[in-house]
Order: C-alpha cells, then structure tokens, then sequence
C-alpha cells in the first residue's frame, strides 16, 4: 500500500537513515522500535509528507489517506470538545457539496446519449453510494463512543478545549484521527498521556476497527496486544519482523548470536588460509597448491556482523544528603477545585528511604497531590516537608518547558552553579550528549532526549528527595530499565507517579491507592498491592474503581508519631456523610441516567416491533416499492440506538460506582 524506497536521511553530515527500503501492507500493524534518537518519529513524519528525505522516496497511491497523531499537537482553543471532534466528519461535508454540484450540473445537460453525462451518471451513483455508507454509521454516536473510550464524560463534550490539560487535548487529536478511519494510521507515542482502562481500549479499537497501524511506543504490553510486525531502526538500518515485540527480542538475539558464530568460523578459516599461504608462498613445489589458496580466498564473501550501537546511558543520582526520620507527613490533606472534591482527609507519613508509588486512574489527584507536597498550590490540612529535605522534581511536562531555540550545552549552562559548571561535558557525554550532540538545538531532539536533557537538572545538586512525575514518558525500553535501576541505587527516599506497572515491578515497597476522593496505603510493592485487592492487573483496579462501601480499611502507617497516624484520623477511614442537598442532587442524577437508559430501551422494542411488522409483509407477499429500503433504514435506526442504550448504560453504571 505504501512503499518506502531507498531511503536516506542526514542531518549535519550524519546519516539517520542510510538507503533502506521497505512496504507498509493493508492490514499491518507495524512497531518502530529502537533507541531514542535512532529516527521513529522522524520516520513517521517522512511518511505523513511532513518532512523530506535526503533521498529516497515514500510511494503512497493517490486514493491512500493517512492519520498522523505527533507527540505535541495545537488545538484550536475557541472550540469546544465536540466542534473540535466534529471536524473529523469534515470530508462528509466536502463529498455533500460535490455530489450538490454534480447533481446541479447534471439538471442543465441535454447531451444525454454522450459518453461524459454517461460518465457523470455513474461518478454521481458512486459518490452517493459512499455517501449513504458514511451517512449511515451515525456520526454523533460514534463521537460519543470515542470520546467515552478515551474517558471524556458528557459533562466535558462542551467545555472548551483551552481548558483541558496537554494529555487530554492529546486524547481529543487522537479522537479525530480515529474517527476519520484513515488507511494508514501513524501514532507517536498514543499511550504516554492515557490510563489503563483508556489503553485497553484503544488497543480494542486498533484491533478492530484500524486499517493499516505504524506506531511509535515503549509501553511493552501494548505494542505485544497491538502488532503483528516489528521494525526495528538500529544505526541507519533497519531490520524487519513479522512479529510482534516480545517475538522479536527472541529472534533478535538468535540472529546476532548465529551471525557471530559465522562470522568467528569465517575469520578461523581465513586465518589457516592466509597461515598456509605465507608459509609457502615462496616453494616452488607448493607452488599450484599456493595458487589456489590465493583465488579461494579471492572468492570468500565477507560475512559482516550488524554494527551494534554501544553508546549506553550512565545513570546515577548524587549521595543523598540525610534528612530527618520523616520527610513527608500528610494529615488530613484535601484538594478541591471549586465543586469538585479531588481528594480529601489524606492522612500518611513516608519515611526516610522509602520508595512509594501513586497509581489509579487519571483525574483522581495523583499529580494534584504532588503539587500540594511542593507548596505549588493551596490545599487543606497539614501538609509537613521534614527537616533537612532537599527536593528533585520532575513533573510530567518537564521536557516541554525548555527553551527550544538554545543548544543542548546552553540548556544546562545556564542553571549549572559552582564547581558542577567544568563538569557540563561528562555529565552531558554520560546522558548520551557527547560531541557534537552537546551542540544541538532543542527543538531538534527527539522526545526522549529532551525528557533525558530535562532529567540532568536533577542531578545538578543533591537532593534526599525525588519526585518523579510519569518520569517514562517517552523514554525508550532500555534507558527505562537504567532509570529504573538509578532509582533502586539512590540512597535518598521517591515518590513516583506511574501507570507502568513493569516499571514500578521490584522498585516501591509501598503504594498509595487515589480513588474515590481517597488515598489508601497498601504496604508491599505493586504485585502484593494487586493481590491484596485480588486484582489481576491495574487497569482492574480503574475499572473496579473502589467505594468507601467496598474497600479493605488500610493498615495504619507504621510510625512512631501518633499524631500523623491513620488510625487516630476517624475520617480518613469513614466516608463523609452527605447533606440533605447533595443527597438530593446525587438522587436527581442518578434518576436521570435510569431515565435515559429506559428511554433508550423503549425505543429499541418499538424500532424491533417496526421491523418484525415489515418482516412478516414481506414474508405475506405485501411488497410495495420502497419496503426494502424501510427495511434497511429501520436496521440502521436500530443499530443506533442499540449505541445509545450501549453509552447511557455505561454512563449509569459509571455514575453508580462514582456515587455509591
């Protein structure tokens, strides 16, 4: 369907790509895989038409249409949430005007034997043919399917769209994309900014529902769900598997592995035969013997292993500096933004050295919470930073807030004090910035470079405490797992905030629970967390979100300071009793959803009764001329509202969890 063909890139005298060639088929569901750097997103860009080769060329037929979602996107901020969806279906519109102009042309042709208003008969049945086929699948219902799946409430679809945060305006871009059901849909880290239960399904509907799939993604449980080929781009190649991630690692390994021992047996069997010939070349009875030797040796094809690319990130936090025995203690935090309760009556405390995780669902106050802990915003309670604590934070949009017009040198330069200022290069040379990197300007660098650049400052001076915000965003498989392992080294205590489970996997000793406007405490890492609540995976844990009905009382935190204690803080561990107002209006809420699913349901009995009574003319022989056609439209009228009572439905039980 598209070909890639003989690709070159470079960029200052450097080759990213060097002459490599390749086919996207119908149906494929390829992974770009490889270091941060290597090219993925640039590859994707290539092909979107957004950015040129050196040479080379991208061959995409003429009727192929092709979805790119980027890593950073704008959206126009005067619209709201559905006008901005909405625009998805703006090929309706344009296919309506042209079949409305080919019809007013066809109303002033007399010409009716000649071969054009033959040609204008049928270029008009076909259009309206894909008209009806793209009218037919109910546009409104699909947005709300979409945006539901994505995680938008009803409540979101009119808000304006400058009011929601960078991952949700992401959702919002993919959305479109989505909807549009291009042939070719190229996605640049989709998962970075999504939930688990948003995850899963979108990896349903890529399954599903997606035609062609070229992603770019380093969570590795969704490319193993998603793809059934894998490309990875390794200094200027590329090498091309049938397979999904996981496979291919496999076959990755084994094919380096055989190709080293070929190439060891090769070079053992050159050396025995430049040995022989040197021995001797100068005996005339050895003479033939010699001779042929020569010309064997002429006709070896030079097996030439893979170039691997070594250059390894070298991670390590400084010492930490001591701090006191408790460098957070949280009693009875609370967040609200105007109406809206995030959390309430937080009551914990984090010891000197532990690594904890924040998990659940997006929007219940994860990275709230972390904002309150660095004063950054107003909250209630008592929120207390221990004594000696030196913080390091790392927010989630860390990389978006450098200066993109300066260097990468400059970028360190200019927040570096002191001694550290000689060091800039090795620290540098040690994230991979060495040389002529180290010259680079920002907006040149891929995602996870600049989330690697943005990573230095934290190691500009000593801190105790780390607070890592969604730190793997866009950071490739292998600089996670230093990462990973830089933190289980640091000496000091972190706090992470994640959806990576792998990630989390034998790094926190303690997770804190966000749901239901609570913070729980589960002592254990984060599989004992899971099987504690008897969950097989965390995407449960959001779907299953708890209530303070259902949920296991946490075990108190274990301190010696009473006063910080769970167990002394009766509303931690007891939901807050509603005023006769807020029962009224959770009634009233409650009331409406059942409303309209039961609404919903009665107009599916009476679209299935229409049919029924269609069905059993046709089958007496009562035909009349349009029948077949109110046969048809009735099924897509029930199709519809089988949708609606599928959206209303899920709304209920959603507002059943919520306000339990």
């Amino acid at each position: 369907m598209i070909s890639v063909q003989n690709l070159s890139v470079e960029f200052s005298a450097k080759s990213l790509f060097d002459n490599i060639s390749y086919v996207i088929n119908r149906r494929d569901r390829i992974a770009l895989v490889g270091k941060n750097g290597a090219g993925k997103s640039t590859m994707l860009k290539i092909i979107a038409g957004l950015q040129h080769p050196t040479s080379g060329q991208v061959a995409v037929p003429q009727d192929t249409t092709i979805g790119y979602l980027p890593q950073q996107m704008k959206l126009d901020d005067s619209t709201t949430v559905v006008e901005e969806v909405r625009k998805a279906f703006s090929h309706v519109d344009k296919m309506q005007q042209r079949l409305d102009r080919m019809n007013a042309e066809l109303a002033g042709r007399t010409d009716y034997e000649s071969p054009d208003y033959a040609r204008l008969i049928d270029d008009i049945a076909d259009l309206s043919e894909r008209l009806a086929m793209e009218q037919s699948e109910n546009m409104e219902a699909e947005m709300e399917k979409t945006l539901i799946g994505l995680g938008f409430l009803r409540s979101d679809f009119n808000r304006l769209t400058a009011e929601f945060s960078g991952g949700w305006r992401m959702r919002i871009e993919l959305a479109k994309l989505l909807l549009q059901r291009p042939d070719v849909l190229l996605l640049d880290e989709p998962t970075n900014h999504l939930d688990i239960e948003s995850i899963q399904w979108l990896e349903q509907f890529l399954a599903t529902k997606a035609n062609a799939v070229v992603l770019v993604s380093h969570d590795r449980a969704f490319i193993d769900n998603v793809t059934n080929r894998t490309i990875e781009i390794s200094c200027g190649k590329i090498y091309d598997y049938s397979v999904n991630y996981s496979k291919f690692v496999e076959l990755r390994r084994e094919r380096v592995e055989q190709q080293m021992r070929a190439y060891q047996n090769q070079q053992k069997e050159i050396a025995d035969t430049e040995a022989f010939i040197e021995r001797f070349r100068y005996k005339a009875t050895k003479a033939v013997q010699v001779q042929s030797r020569m010309k064997q040796l002429a006709k070896i094809e030079r097996i030439e292993v893979d170039e691997v690319d070594t250059s390894h990130l070298n991670l390590r936090f400084p010492p930490a500096p001591r701090s006191g025995d408790y460098p957070v203690i949280a009693d009875n935090v609370g967040k609200a933004y105007g109406d809206h309760q995030v959390f309430d009556h937080a009551t914990f405390t984090i010891k000197r050295g532990e690594k904890v995780a924040f998990v659940g669902k997006n929007g219940e106050g994860k990275s709230t919470l972390v904002k309150c802990i660095m004063n950054e915003i107003p909250f209630t309670g008592s929120l207390k930073i221990g004594h000696n604590v030196k913080i390091g934070y790392f927010a989630q949009n860390q990389a978006q807030l450098l200066d993109e017009d300066i260097t990468v040198f400059d970028t360190i330069d200019r927040v570096a004090v002191g001694d550290i200022r000689t060091k800039i290069r090795d620290i540098l040379g040690a994230f991979m910035f060495g040389g002529e990197a180290s010259d680079k300007k920002v907006k040149v660098l891929s995602g996870g470079e600049k989330t690697r650049l943005a990573m230095i400052r934290l190691l500009l001076e000593p801190v105790n405490l780390l607070i890592l915000d969604e730190p793997t965003n866009h950071l490739d498989m292998a600089t996670k797992d230093i990462l990973k392992q830089a933190i289980k080294d640091f000496t000091g205590t972190v706090i992470v905030v994640s959806h990576d489970r792998e990630f989390l996997d034998g790094l926190v000793e303690k997770v804190y629970e966000f749901g239901g406007g609570q913070v729980r405490e589960c002592l254990g890492g984060i599989y004992e967390f899971l099987e504690k609540k008897k969950l097989a995976s965390l995407q449960e844990l959001e779907r299953n979100a708890p209530t303070p009905a259902k949920t296991e009382k946490s075990a108190p935190a274990a301190s010696p300071l009473p006063q910080t204690s769970a167990a002394t803080s009766p509303q931690a561990t007891q939901p807050r009793k509603l005023s006769y107002a807020e029962q009224r209006e959770r009634d009233k809420i409650l009331r409406k959803a059942s409303r309209k699913v039961e609404e919903a349901e009665a107009e599916i009995s009476a679209i299935e009764a229409d049919i029924a009574s269609i069905e059993a003319d046709i089958a007496a022989g009562k035909v009349d001329g349009d029948i077949f056609d109110r046969h048809a439209r009735r099924n897509r009228d029930l199709e519809t509202a089988m949708s609606l009572w599928e959206l209303a439905s899920q709304e209920l039980d959603e507002l059943r969890g919520r306000l339990a």
